[in-house]
């Protein structure tokens, strides 16, 4: 397909919609952030709920995706539909479902991490649950980590292929997505991460390396790459970071 990609996210934040723009950064595609077009480029987040409202097949919150007349929906859905899109998924099938899975994987932990700063109820404030926060933290922080990243890094380390990537021969959707909770975990958690990154060598490397690819390099030094902020997923609050 040659149409362009539209993606729609909440224009403030990297949040959810930081792992498919990764994915089209990456691949050099041609796409629009559309909420963060101006209202007169049919842009802003009205335009976003006005099609979230009228979809014949209505995502349930952002991120979405509009290529052509495919709405895809899910940051791990469209992630790996426009990786598969774009070639940067794996050539083969069973590489191309387990990088589908990987993805899945990485949005819960994505889903677990924001449970740190909201463990009772989003619509609630932060300030409102910080005894629960500090408890759920702690036990993402000594619990939750230690094994998502040691399962990330059992899949590089026995990768068949030896490519130094998680899947195939080459970055996927599996990779990007890894480097984007590296980084959100580094802003949330700086204390716990310096304390264990050195169990994990091998997704340390897959870090640097896709943080090394010239596109993805030019877009985090751009202004498309917002910061980490205390409305994202990733927050950084000291009380609920410790060694």
């Amino acid at each position: 397909m040659g149409e362009r990609f539209d993606l729609y996210y909440w224009p403030q934040i990297q949040g959810r919609g930081e792992f498919p723009r990764l994915v089209l950064e990456a691949a050099e595609a041609d796409y629009r952030d559309v909420a963060r077009l101006a209202d007169a480029e049919g842009g802003g987040v009205a335009a976003m709920m006005r099609l979230m409202e009228k979809a014949e097949r209505r995502p349930f919150a952002p991120p979405f995706l509009i290529h052509g007349n495919r709405l895809v929906s899910q940051a791990a859905e469209i992630s790996s539909y426009c990786a598969e899109e774009l070639g940067l998924a794996p050539q083969d099938e069973s590489d191309r479902l387990f990088a589908r899975s990987i993805a899945l994987t990485t949005a819960d932990l994505v889903a677990e991490a924001h449970d740190t700063h909201h463990p009772i109820g989003v619509g609630l404030y932060y300030e409102d649950q910080t005894l629960e926060a500090r408890r759920r933290s702690q036990e993402f922080r000594e619990e939750r980590i230690p094994k998502f990243l040691g399962w990330f890094e059992s899949i590089a380390a026995g990768n068949p292929q030896r490519s130094g990537w998680l899947v195939g021969e080459r970055m996927s959707q599996a990779d990007l997505g890894l480097f984007q909770v590296l980084e959100g975990l580094r802003y949330a958690f700086p204390r716990r991460m310096v304390n264990i990154e050195s169990r994990y060598r091998h997704i340390w490397d897959i870090r640097n390396r896709v943080a090394q690819h010239p596109p993805v390099a030019r877009y985090l030094t751009s202004s498309r790459r917002i910061p980490f902020n205390e409305n994202g997923i990733f927050r950084r609050y000291p009380e609920l970071d410790a060694d």
